[in-house]
């Protein structure tokens, strides 16, 4: 999938000794968008910001190692090993020593040689990618940001490398001393790793400037050597991520507060220590009227957040995976009043929001931190929830971009519709990237992710087999039983498929990891689990998802 920017020169910060202009470089292939400003909270939005930054680089995949140079050493060693072993045996030992130390010096020599010839092109390739890293550092990213200026506030926004890591910085107005002008809209920017370094320079007593630069549209067309053309072609999982945890943040789950010590406990320990095996998931333990607490397993740390009191009706325990991806959020800590998090269910994504006053920024967080077949079907956060027929959505739609900011109530008074409408509406349009649910504000607004409908069609599942498993579920042709063991769960259940019944059975690990399963059908006969689970196992795993996390 294909994006197409064309930015109006170089993002760019320029400063003195007095003063700091920050200048954002938008897409003008897309409709005007602008801002111009004068900063009035330097530091918070200066670790905001960089926060942000810490998204976008953000990759926490497995990478696993490299042992090229060890298993040439050891093809070397062999040999040597061979001759000692040899030596010992036939009594030669003194000879076979002395031989050995020649060949070493031998080989010692030949090295030397050799890094006195490749040293020259070794160390030049070494200068080549530090070049290309400093200069060119955009390129390692996948996708620019994306900025939305609305009558109330101006926000970013960007998605993780690893694509499971979602923020967003929202800042009022109040966050400024002065605006000159602004022009509603959403647009992607030119961000660079030079334009953080440069925010790393934002003082209290410098003025700061910040710019979504106007100019951008007013350039003349035949000037072409004044534009940045960018093309990117994304993976459909990086676009259907984005709308994932988009979709998600509609959703109704535990919402309570902790204060930024709470944060920094959880922080300091995952710094402190690694775990060597699973279940590496982090329990919230939620009792109404009493602290909340947090267990990091598998040492089974319990974390007491003695100033935070859950305040929820009935008592929870809810456990997400990858915690490290809450780091991010150090960087806030010292300018943070409160974070809000709010869990969707064992497994299913998180939200922390962080009350910077004028302020906010949101870490989202998918299931998992690997996105691999074993965590497929987890969640189906795209499937409508209630059909709106397109005239209806389009009025909606039009009617929210009057105000580009407005609730499901305020909406449904001025349409004269039904809520259950207007936020089915509402949510087809955030499935379709069109559309943003403000979970601070608990408002939608206006942010169209790219310039192009995007084609759900192909985005709206992972793969024909989650389509499949999908349409089984809305058909109420599974059953499940649940066995819990050793941590994990044994899930057994039948299928319908057509005029056949099928029976397959999972084995789920402390991870949530698949790691056996069977099913009498041909693709399980054919492959396995080689080619990830069938329809008809995915379906039962969906489906014991739901039972599990049914508030």
């Amino acid at each position: 999938m294909q994006f197409n920017y064309k930015y109006g020169g170089t993002s760019s910060v320029s400063g003195s000794a007095s003063n700091t202009n920050m200048s954002f470089a938008p897409d003008t292939l897309r409709e005007p968008t602008f801002f111009v400003g004068s900063l009035g909270k330097h530091i918070p939005f200066r670790e905001a910001i960089s926060a942000l930054h810490d998204v976008v680089i953000s990759d926490l995949r497995f990478k696993p190692k490299d042992h090229t140079e060890y298993l040439a050493w050891v093809k070397t060693q062999e040999d040597i090993w061979l001759t000692e072993f040899v030596g010992e045996k036939v009594g030669a030992k003194k000879d076979i020593d002395k031989r050995i130390e020649e060949l070493r010096e031998e080989i010692k020599h030949y090295n030397a040689e050799q890094r006195k010839v490749m040293g020259p092109f070794n160390k030049a390739k070494r200068e080549y990618f530090d070049y290309v890293y400093k200069r060119d550092y955009d390129a390692w990213f996948v996708l620019d940001p994306v900025i939305t200026v609305h009558p109330d506030q101006i926000f970013f926004e960007c998605f993780s490398q690893d694509e499971s890591t979602y923020g967003k910085l929202g800042c009022n107005y109040e966050v400024f001393k002065k605006i000159n002008e602004f022009e509603c809209g959403t647009t992607n920017i030119d961000y660079s790793a030079a334009l953080y370094n440069e925010f790393q320079k934002i003082r209290d007593y410098k003025e700061t400037e910040f710019k979504v630069d106007p100019s951008g549209f007013e350039v003349a067309t035949e000037d072409e050597d004044v534009y940045k053309e960018v093309k990117i072609d994304l993976p459909e999982s990086w676009v259907r991520g984005f709308l994932q945890v988009s979709s998600a943040m509609t959703l109704e789950g535990v919402s309570f507060d902790l204060q930024p010590m709470d944060i920094y406990n959880i922080c300091l320990y995952l710094r402190r220590f690694k775990e060597k095996h699973g279940p590496r998931s982090m329990r919230y333990v939620l009792k109404p009227g009493k602290p909340i607490s947090v267990i990091l397993e598998p040492w089974n740390y319990e974390i007491k957040c003695s100033r935070s009191i859950y305040n929820g009706p009935e008592e929870k325990e809810i456990r997400v995976w990858g915690r490290r991806r809450i780091l991010i959020l150090e960087r806030l800590l010292p300018v943070v009043k409160k974070f809000t998090v709010t869990l969707l269910g064992t497994g299913l994504p998180s939200f922390y929001v962080a009350d910077l006053g004028n302020m906010n920024f949101t870490l989202g967080l998918s299931g998992w931190t690997a996105n691999d077949w074993s965590r497929a079907g987890n969640f189906d956060l795209m499937a409508p929830r209630m059909e709106v027929d397109d005239i209806t959505k389009k009025t909606v739609f039009k009617a929210l971009k009057e105000n580009w900011v407005e609730d499901i109530d305020s909406l449904s008074k001025r349409l004269g519709l039904g809520k259950d409408v207007v936020g089915g509406a509402l949510s087809a349009y955030t499935q379709a990237g069109r559309v943003i649910y403000d979970m601070q504000k608990k408002k939608y607004r206006v942010r169209e992710l790219s310039r192009e409908p995007l084609p759900m069609e192909s985005l709206r599942f992972a793969s024909p087999v989650e389509e499949k498993a999908n349409k089984f579920l809305k058909g109420n042709a599974v059953t499940v039983s649940v066995e819990e063991r050793d941590g994990g769960m044994k899930l057994k259940g039948t299928v319908r498929d057509g005029g056949r019944t099928y029976r397959p059975e999972l084995v789920i690990d402390k991870d949530q990891r698949i790691v056996e399963g069977t099913c009498s059908c041909n693709h399980y006969n054919m492959n396995q689990l080689r080619k990830g689970p069938c329809e008809h196992m995915l379906a039962l795993r969906m489906k014991a998802n739901e039972r599990t996390n049914r508030f």
